[in-house]
């Protein structure tokens, strides 16, 4: 297989773990650059890697086949349709844009140009999450807990976008049904934004899913439970372990599900890589991206309100 030639857009916290990533497929990936405003930290953070650095990212033009977009949410849409539309393929970390107008244009120009499209919600490729696909079945309740300590970091967008946009995604996945009705609090303590969230959302099947998140805790939780006839699934992303509880007669059975835990962040990549190389479909394309910012969007539109609401 012919390498994938590629940039690196934004080496702060997270581009630096993909810049990380990336050097470590050597036989599928050559790293053309690393791009970052911020030079002097991020030039250092190139180097370590054996990343040629720059500040302008158009420099990659006519250099690489695909780049991987690490920046700001609010520089997404800018970033992403300039090398769309110079026919590169794009990876791009969660939240896909700021609004869905700017999702569809992106998702619209890839589409024009066919181009791979990947979004960044790397839940999906956590192999606890892959062990108990195969098990959930018309789930009845869902609760899910996102709890962080404060980042100093991403606080251009609020706990929403930040934390809990990625339990959005991986229900939307699992519920084959529209959504009837979001509830939804949100507190903001240490930013302009909402730094703690708790979420009501009622699909019409009748499936309800509570989605708490938080960046201002002291413990790191990154959990899902499930519901559904006769079974009880409990999922801890952090320890890439799953247990299924079932009732068998009078009794409740607990069954732990093997799980050969590996680096979601590098079968993210890597799957990437595989979709340019290969021309295959992303498991998480714009249409993903889309449904899920959609939904973010309606909670932190129901957060301010209620805020707006108690100010007046």
């Amino acid at each position: 297989m012919e390498k994938i030639k590629i940039g690196v857009v934004g080496i702060g916290h997270l581009g630096s773990r993909h810049l990380k990533v990336y050097s470590e497929l050597p036989e599928k990936v050559e790293i053309v650059g690393a791009c970052d405003l911020h030079a002097e930290r991020a030039e250092k953070i190139a180097r370590q890697y054996n990343a040629p650095f720059m500040t302008d990212y158009e420099k990659f033009i006519g250099n690489v086949n695909a780049v991987n977009i690490c920046t700001p949410t609010e520089s997404h849409y800018e970033i992403a349709k300039f090398f769309l539309e110079n026919n590169i393929h794009a990876f791009i970390e969660k939240p896909i844009t700021t609004t869905v107008d700017q999702a569809d244009e992106i998702i619209s120009l890839a589409k024009k140009n066919n181009l791979k499209l990947q979004i960044g919600h790397i839940e999906r490729f956590n192999s606890a999450f892959t062990s108990i696909k195969h098990f959930t079945h018309n789930p009845l309740f869902i609760e899910c807990h996102r709890l962080n300590h404060f980042p100093n970091r991403s606080l251009d967008i609020g706990v929403v976008m930040d934390l809990m946009i990625h339990d959005i995604d991986i229900i939307l996945g699992l519920i084959a049904s529209p959504i009837k009705d979001i509830q939804a609090i949100g507190v903001n303590i240490l930013t302009p934004l909402e730094d703690i969230a708790s979420v009501r959302i009622t699909f019409e099947n009748g499936c309800v899913c509570n989605l708490t998140a938080s960046r201002v805790s002291d413990e790191v939780m990154r959990k899902i439970r499930l519901f559904q006839k006769d079974t009880y699934i409990s999922l801890d992303y952090v320890k890439q372990e799953a247990f299924i509880y079932k009732k068998h007669q009078r009794q409740i059975l607990k069954h732990s599900l093997p799980i050969e835990r590996e680096e979601p962040l590098m079968k993210e990549l890597e799957h990437f890589i595989d979709c340019v190389a290969e021309d295959k479909k992303p498991l998480i394309s714009g249409a993903e991206g889309r449904e899920a910012l959609t939904v973010a969007l309606e909670i932190s539109r129901k957060i301010w309100e209620a805020h707006q609401n108690i100010s007046s």
